[in-house]
């Protein structure tokens, strides 16, 4: 007895001085009740959570408060056998690895675990994990399902869930928030059931009943959807571990033409935040360098679409509505400044001229918007804007484009910094070290060599226990670089490369892998990085666009065959457009389930009889919700995707948990209309027209803010024409001294000498 009054003790210690997470969980059944039995990794933990299966249609769920050993868990279970024998007894049902949420129809409740997952990668140790496979069970028990009445209804809403294949792109972790970046996991306060409710959580629907009722969130996992890759490179003989993360935002997602702009909330469509993070590969133990970089793209924030159209390969760009005081788009960059700090740069990348307006329109209107908006923000707190044609010039080279971007990307780390700290190891290794806050002063300033604490996991081959580490801080990121084209997917996709390679360089810089800022584009390790960011944008582009992305400026980068290169873009914009015009209104109809955004019924209309293009509004049980989806966490064919519709009977005691190595506010710029390809379709010959940019003067201080670029209305023409200067920093209350050149990329001696310059006026940053 004395030895379980110990045990006790220690339980509770452990518990109530570091919290713990239940990571492993076996289902049982009896007639009555599903009990399910979780336990940590140090199987210290025990604990017990059961589920009525007796109320038809209510969710009831009890957690037992007690924490358990192994030895009174299996006594626990033994006894509720005993008890229920008369019924059939306790039965086994299924090994699971977490709740992903419950969902009601017009039925009963169900719920859906996870069954199988394999290990994708660590952060500080923290295993971050993918769903191999889940299964979907029905809460209360066949002799209560008998007596309810059956819809026609349910088996199709049941279909329309199961297309939401939980084994693409969703990720996890028990002990490390995923759902939020490295720098806010130092600096965030926030923990358990606040963190479901972040943006980036994709069962914050499905898990909301359970939470509401246990107030912690130990049984449930968050899922975040998106793109998770985590590799080991090597440079200068030196091995280091890159992780590319891209979360998707729930709010205001969905496919293709169903989802475009913003709503009146002022989330975006296609809001995705990447994160690129570098750590040293270090022995255990020894003090780790870390650096990390967010960047986000979005759709334009305006009310605009394009109907769906199974006879045009482009639809006509529609602005929706007219807000005249911009008050969706103030929102939406509000949103930004409080999710990532001032300055909040805007990288345009749609066309400046189209013979039949298009994208042009969207041009106008945002920069209209940019300039309103500016004028009730301080100077320090501009928006920096800036519009740059990717699609401009059909001779451009890939690499001169890349060369272009680069140059954005290092004005705006020089504006937004990085963060980069360094993880030392303390004596203290079985304590919980708290982060309280991040450090930036008053004025904002990045905070040099504070020292702070926090809790992280030691990697140490077993991966059962943690160790303690101060954080030695260097620098932060305040601000954030957001990319846009029309569909911010293909063009987008080339500018967040360019964004990441001139990052990485600076992040191993800061580490101390490379004595300069210099990485060429052509160097072994900037190929891999482009492989990383072009499988992403592959993934980013299937979600919300139904095919892999338009990659022409990698393949050239590869040295890929021409015609090998239009005969791809050109399958992958019928594959696009089949996707768009053919199966995106069911996939809207799965998302929407999903994410919660409609719930059905009895004598409401069902989610098909309604309009498959409100994709503004959805009613539900008579009133009006956002009809927020994203694309294609969508199993990509006609199946019904990977959700197992389990019965309450017994599943194989199988432990299948497979690892993968991991190792494999800115004034405005302007307006303006020259054709040129769409994200749609393969690239085509564009009319070649001039671009007129800034130059950078060294007597210019480096890197305070971009200039503001003058917007020119052409009276009588009926067109708007953009001038696009390239990104210089000017000091404040200083006469901005400037000139711009004609740049004719068709004249390559020119270009090239003014590409010489500027790589030189920007620093040792090569592409």
């Amino acid at each position: 007895m004395g030895t379980d009054d110990k045990q006790r003790r220690l339980i509770n210690s452990h518990e109530n001085s570091r919290g713990f997470y239940l990571q492993k969980f076996r289902l049982y059944e009896t007639r009555s009740n599903f009990y399910m039995v979780g336990w940590d990794k140090t199987r210290t933990f025990w604990k017990v959570l059961k589920i009525d299966r007796l109320e038809p249609s209510e969710l009831i769920i009890h957690e037992d408060p007690t924490s358990y050993s192994e030895i009174e868990c299996l006594d626990l279970l033994k006894r509720i056998h005993e008890g229920n024998t008369s019924t059939g007894g306790l039965k086994f049902v299924s090994r699971c690895y977490g709740i992903i949420g419950f969902i009601k129809f017009l039925g009963p409740y169900y719920f859906l675990v996870i069954t199988e997952r394999r290990k994708i990668g660590k952060i500080c140790g923290h295993a971050v994990y993918a769903i191999t496979k889940s299964e979907m069970f029905p809460i209360p028990h066949s002799t209560v399902l008998s007596n309810m009445a059956y819809s026609k209804d349910e088996n199709r809403y049941q279909k329309l869930l199961h297309m939401v294949d939980l084994t693409k792109d969703f990720f996890f972790s028990y002990s490390y928030p995923i759902m939020i970046s490295f720098q806010k996991n130092l600096s965030n306060s926030e923990t358990g059931l606040t963190l479901y409710e972040t943006m980036f959580v994709w069962n914050e629907f499905l898990t909301r009943g359970i939470h509401n009722q246990l107030q912690n969130t130990l049984w449930t996992v968050a899922l975040v959807y998106g793109f998770f890759k985590q590799v080991t490179l090597t440079i200068s003989a030196q091995d280091f571990i890159l992780t590319l993360i891209a979360r998707r935002s729930r709010h205001y997602a969905g496919t293709r033409y169903l989802k475009r702009g913003v709503n009146e909330k002022g989330h975006v469509a296609n809001d995705v935040e990447t994160e690129q993070i570098v750590f040293e590969n270090v022995r255990e133990g020894s003090p780790v360098g870390v650096s990390a970089v967010v960047q986000n793209r979005g759709s334009i924030p305006l009310f605009w679409s394009q109907e769906t159209s199974r006879l045009n390969l482009k639809p006509d760009i529609i602005l929706s509505r007219k807000d005249l005081k911009f008050e969706a788009t103030k929102l939406h960059f509000e949103d930004l400044v409080q999710r990532y700090g001032n300055p909040v740069i805007i990288l345009n990348l749609i066309k400046t001229r189209e013979k039949r307006p298009r994208e042009t329109i969207l041009r106008a209107e945002f920069a209209n918007a940019i300039d309103f908006i500016n004028k009730d923000l301080p100077e320090d707190n501009q928006l920096r804007f800036l519009h740059w044609d990717l699609n401009k010039h059909p001779r451009i080279k890939a690499t001169k484009a890349l060369i272009r971007l680069g140059e954005v990307a290092v004005n705006a780390l020089e504006l937004t910094g990085l963060f980069h700290c360094q993880l030392i190891p303390t004596s203290r290794s079985g304590e919980l070290l708290k982060l309280s806050s991040i450090g930036c002063d008053s004025s904002g300033d990045h905070v040099e060599k504070d020292l702070y604490e926090m809790d992280v996991e030691v990697d140490n081959g077993s991966d059962d226990l943690r160790g303690a580490y101060y954080v030695k801080l260097s620098t932060v990121q305040k601000g954030v670089l957001r990319t846009n084209c029309i569909d911010c997917l293909d063009r987008t996709n080339v500018g967040q490369y360019a964004y990441g390679l001139v990052a990485l360089t600076h992040q191993l810089h800061a580490l101390g892998f490379i004595d300069v800022e210099n990485i060429d584009s052509h160097s072994p390790i900037a190929h891999d990085l482009m492989r990383i960011y072009e499988e992403m944008g592959d993934t980013l582009a299937l979600q919300y666009g139904g095919s892999a992305a338009h990659n022409k400026i990698f393949s050239e980068i590869r040295g890929q065959w021409k015609a090998t290169t239009r005969s791809q873009e050109f399958f992958r914009s019928l594959q696009r457009y089949y996707s768009n015009a053919y199966m995106d209104p069911e996939k809207q109809d799965a998302i929407n389930v999903f994410l919660g955004h409609f719930q059905p019924q009895e004598g409401k209309p069902s989610l098909w009889e309604l309009n498959p293009e409100q994709h503004y509004d959805v009613r539900m049980h008579g009133s009006t919700l956002t009809a927020e989806s994203s694309r294609s966490f969508i199993k990509r064919s006609l199946s019904e995707g990977n959700i197992s519709c389990g019965s309450s009977s017994h599943g194989k005691d199988t432990d299948i948990d497979q690892t993968e190595d991991a190792h494999q506010p800115l004034t405005v710029c302007g307006k303006g209309g020259c054709k040129g390809i769409s994200e749609s379709t393969p690239e085509i010959s564009t009319c070649d027209t001039d671009i007129s940019f800034t130059r950078y003067t060294p007597s210019m201080y480096g890197g305070q803010f971009f200039h503001d670029m003058q917007l020119e209305q052409c009276l009588g023409s009926g067109s708007v024409k953009f001038h696009e200067c390239a990104l210089i920093p000017y000091p404040k209350n200083k006469e901005v001294q400037f000139s711009c050149w004609l740049d004719n990329l068709a004249t390559s001696a020119i270009n090239d000498r003014v590409v010489q310059k500027q790589n030189s006026a920007f620093g040792p940053v090569h592409f």
